[in-house]
């Protein structure tokens, strides 16, 4: 399986719009067998979202998203896990162990409102 996560200094970027890099991590029963960086081109929809689906990944991870993006992502089939925050390492283990749910890697302000929008998005 492979999973993508949008990241800035090691973190995970505040916002997929503007993420100038892509963590691309395949894993096979919850090890980690590889992991590279992408580089992605923001501020052109079509080419950012293209980037992403270029990478097969199955999941992607970031932090906000707007709606343009977010329906391009998912129209291609990729699952969206969005509104998350944190370490780019602690949140790929905590999404390998079945535990990103957790409130710890909510973005500030991200209430039930916004995750209901996403809850049909959101599984492991």
């Amino acid at each position: 399986m492979k999973i993508g996560l949008t990241v800035w200094n090691n973190h995970i970027s505040p916002v997929f719009d503007a993420a100038q890099t892509l963590l691309v991590v395949d894993f096979e029963h919850s090890e980690i067998v590889d992991k590279k960086y992408v580089p992605l081109q923001p501020g052109i929809p079509h080419h950012q979202a293209g980037s992403v689906m270029a990478q097969n990944i199955q999941v992607l991870i970031c932090g906000a998203i707007s709606e343009v993006f977010a329906r391009m992502v998912t129209a291609s089939g990729i699952q969206l896990i969005p509104f998350i925050t944190g370490g780019a390492d602690d949140v790929l283990n905590a999404y390998i162990k079945g535990k990103l749910q957790t409130r710890a890697f909510w973005m500030p302000g991200y209430g039930s409102q916004r995750r209901r929008r996403f809850r049909g998005n959101f599984k492991q």
